[in-house]
């Protein structure tokens, strides 16, 4: 009797196994989906700077932005992630690529069906229009080719395992597409795209749980500073409440607070794309933080 137990034990085990294991395949884009396209590099431009690509992926301690080699360490609590080579070389980036490798690593988080690590923020580009992807794709291949490929992760067991990668999108990977707002006006629609799409505010100005998933009920309120040392501010109205929309837009074109001191860290590097972006769309990106809800988040440490 007890020998059938242990073997139906044993059964079930590999059944669940199975079923996690499938259940983590990387999903990937149709093949169908990607109709015929025109780019426009004017607006893969825009997309460009709103998403940041500069900040993580622009090759370290050089001053044109555009030579996209990567290579930033990116320390977190499940290790060290370096960023890779994007630009088109065709041996170090991403210059071997199709359209639709470059679709399911922004939308799905999956490029030759394995799973990218979600330090890369698709789980906001995947709320991306997809003519805006395409058209990132397009600017992107007028870059510069820069050779040298960037250093391996440094993760360790069971972070290095890529396949479990897929239960974490399961629960917390939402790949719903944007939706306008038709009670709002024009200007706060296209701020509201920019932030949660490919501007990906909410991955650095969010707390995250003990899985690296952000906590919904706290989205924009600060917390620890995901990829390196410090605290990122609350940008709801509980954190940001006295700044108007006037002085919002001027952070992003100039990096310069109410109080006349200048933004650090990381968001430095931020507000050297988004000064890149028109007057209107800082200025869409200020209407939608401005109506953000106050939000209680977590308490930053003491300073000592």
């Amino acid at each position: 009797m007890l020998r059938k137990l242990v073997v139906i034990v044993m059964l079930l085990a590999l059944t669940a196994a199975g079923v996690l294991w499938g259940l983590s395949a990387p999903h990937t884009v149709p093949p169908d989906s990607l109709g015929p396209h025109t780019p426009n590099l004017d607006n893969g431009k825009t997309m460009f700077w709103a998403g940041g690509c500069a900040s993580c992926h622009a090759t370290p301690k050089q001053e044109d932005k555009t030579r996209l080699g990567g290579g930033l360490a990116l320390k977190t609590p499940f290790g060290t992630f370096h960023a890779p080579n994007i630009s088109p070389d065709p041996k170090d980036g991403i210059g071997g690529w199709n359209e639709m490798q470059f679709v399911n690593a922004m939308q799905m988080g999956t490029v030759d069906r394995m799973h990218l690590y979600p330090a890369f923020p698709y789980t906001s580009y995947t709320h991306m229009r997809v003519g805006d992807v395409r058209d990132l794709f397009a600017f992107v291949k007028t870059l510069p080719p820069v050779q040298g490929a960037a250093p391996p992760h440094e993760l360790g067991f069971p972070f290095n395992i890529r396949r479990a990668l897929g239960l974490w999108k399961l629960l917390f990977f939402d790949t719903s597409p944007f939706r306008p707002d038709p009670s709002k006006p024009a200007a706060w629609n296209r701020g509201a795209y920019l932030v949660n799409g490919p501007g990906h505010c909410a991955e650095c100005h969010s707390p995250r749980n003990a899985l690296g998933g952000i906590i919904a009920s706290q989205r924009f309120a600060g917390g620890p500073n995901p990829v390196g040392d410090g605290w990122m501010p609350n940008i709801t109205q509980k954190g940001i409440g006295d700044y108007s929309e006037a002085d919002i837009a001027e952070i992003l074109a100039t990096g310069t607070t109410p109080s006349g001191d200048s933004v650090g860290g990381e968001m430095a590097e931020v507000v050297r794309s988004t000064a890149q972006l028109s007057a209107e769309d800082r200025a869409a990106i200020a209407t939608y933080i401005k109506s953000l809800p106050p939000v209680e988040g977590p308490k930053p440490p003491e300073k000592k």
